[in-house]
């Protein structure tokens, strides 16, 4: 069984909670532009990543402030490709201003949901990052489309699992509007967490087990008590002997 676990939390979202959450977690995804972020919140919070020795990774989007970058947006394809690659060189402009380093591209929201089920928007999004990912890796979930498509074309992936989400039984995300879709009690968390890690297996809505395979776990950084549930989480993976790293 693994004795390291990597907590990841996408930050830089508006929330103003980093500098609470970032000591308790071991990667970060920052807002690039696409859903929320600029410079200065895009500085902020890689300073702090760094101040933290945090993993440093890349959260580009739909071009969607408005909805948060949580719908699925009619673009083109050449309008979708620029939109991601402005995102990820304006994140690597600010990341060399600090001499960091990026260690892994997540796409966020509805970006991240639809390229998990259609092959055509995960070959467009690969040939979009493909260029920016030599020393990096791109965060995926389970036996999804983009997992293919990402080692179809040599790309180094991470499995990422959702700490505070629930699962259907084809391993999607329970939808936000259902009321049941998000996890906010601590032991809650903590024990889904357990329970993928111990059993290479996550308990869906319905009471089924499905096989998961996971390198990195999320808990959203918007949630409105995520500070709570990482420090919980991480202080009770320690107290079970796993590294955070």
């Amino acid at each position: 069984m693994i004795k390291s676990i990597d907590i990841n939390c996408d930050v830089g979202e508006g929330v103003g909670n980093e500098h609470l959450l970032i000591p308790f977690i071991s990667s970060c995804n920052i807002a690039c532009g696409g859903h929320f972020g600029d410079t200065n919140s895009i500085d902020e919070t890689i300073k702090l990543a760094i101040e933290n020795n945090v993993k440093i990774g890349a959260h580009p989007s739909f071009p969607d402030t408005e909805n948060f970058g949580r719908k699925l947006l009619q673009i083109s394809d050449d309008e979708l490709k620029k939109s991601i690659q402005n995102q990820l060189d304006l994140f690597l402009e600010r990341l060399s201003f600090f001499d960091g380093k990026l260690h892994h591209i997540k796409p966020h929201g509805a970006l991240y949901n639809t390229i998990a089920v259609d092959e055509k928007l995960a070959d467009l999004f690969i040939e979009s990052i493909r260029n920016y990912l030599k020393d990096a890796f791109l965060y995926v979930p389970y036996n999804s489309v983009i997992e293919k498509v990402a080692l179809k074309n040599n790309i180094k992936i991470k499995y990422e699992a959702f700490a505070d989400r629930n699962y259907n039984n084809d391993l999607s995300l329970v939808s936000r509007t259902h009321k049941n879709a998000l996890l906010v009690d601590e032991t809650a968390v903590l024990n889904h967490v357990l329970y993928m890690i111990r059993n290479n297996q996550v308990k869906t809505i319905s009471g089924s087990e499905k096989k998961i395979k996971v390198d990195t776990f999320c808990v959203h950084g918007d949630t409105k008590n995520a500070v709570e549930i990482v420090k919980y989480v991480y202080q009770n993976l320690e107290k079970e002997g796993f590294k955070i790293e």
